[in-house]
């Protein structure tokens, strides 16, 4: 047996957070009385989130800093008067009502019945475990890891390290780490020592330093290369 133990990260992996940022998105700018706010600002607020979250992989800045900065940024460059802690609240908690497996997800754990599996994210605590209580998957799981709790996020070798200890995984080899970033979650496991496989539905082209053992476009493909490190000795 190759691989005996998974960690799965989340968003746009196992979940598609593309649709659950819009849905979440659109729901609190309407509260606040801006119905058009995904058209709006959407665009606007990507991008600042983007280079947030770079840096919050980069360790420049915290996620509790991240919550409340990238509203902030986003209300300074349209002149919008919100409090910016109070809607980075509020946004946290409708991303944690809004529940979108990605397509072959739940056939793809199915078939992974006897191995360890693990949710090693960069998310909010909260948000993340109320998502995967909600979508039913939540037994699937041995244990639910995320940056928030742990105090460092993917792919900081410290993150992993943690994980290994609470799991008392002793040899790496066994293990996969499976993400759709290639910056966080394939990086991360280059730098830990513990191969990979980049989820790439998109077939974006890898530019960087990362390097996936596996590259995959959906998740049958991924149930082929999983149910034959299972089943090999």
């Amino acid at each position: 047996m190759k691989y005996d133990v998974f960690l799965f990260d989340l968003d746009d992996t196992l979940m598609d957070f593309v649709e659950t940022e819009k849905n979440a998105f659109t729901n609190v700018f309407t509260l606040h009385g801006y119905p058009n706010g995904l058209v709006d600002y959407r665009d606007t607020y990507r991008a600042i989130s983007t280079v947030l979250w770079e840096d919050l992989e980069q360790g420049r800045i915290t996620l509790a800093e991240l919550k409340t900065e990238r509203f902030k940024r986003l209300f300074l460059e349209h002149g919008l008067e919100s409090d910016a802690e109070l809607f980075g609240q509020m946004y946290l908690d409708h991303l944690g009502k809004e529940v979108h497996l990605i397509d072959g997800v739940a056939s793809m754990l199915q078939s992974l019945k006897g191995a360890r599996m693990v949710v090693l994210t960069n998310g909010f605590k909260d948000v993340q475990l109320a998502r995967i209580a909600a979508s039913g998957l939540a037994d699937t799981f041995e244990a639910i890891f995320t940056s928030e709790e742990i105090g460092f996020q993917k792919p900081q070798p410290e993150i992993f390290e943690h994980v290994f200890n609470q799991l008392q995984i002793k040899d790496k080899s066994r293990v996969l780490m499976v993400g759709d970033s290639l910056s966080s979650d394939i990086r991360g496991g280059n730098n830990f020592g513990i191969d990979t496989c980049w989820y790439n539905p998109k077939q974006k082209e890898n530019t960087g330093v990362a390097r996936p053992t596996y590259e995959i476009q959906d998740w049958k493909e991924f149930q082929m290369i999983g149910i034959q490190t299972i089943a090999s000795s």
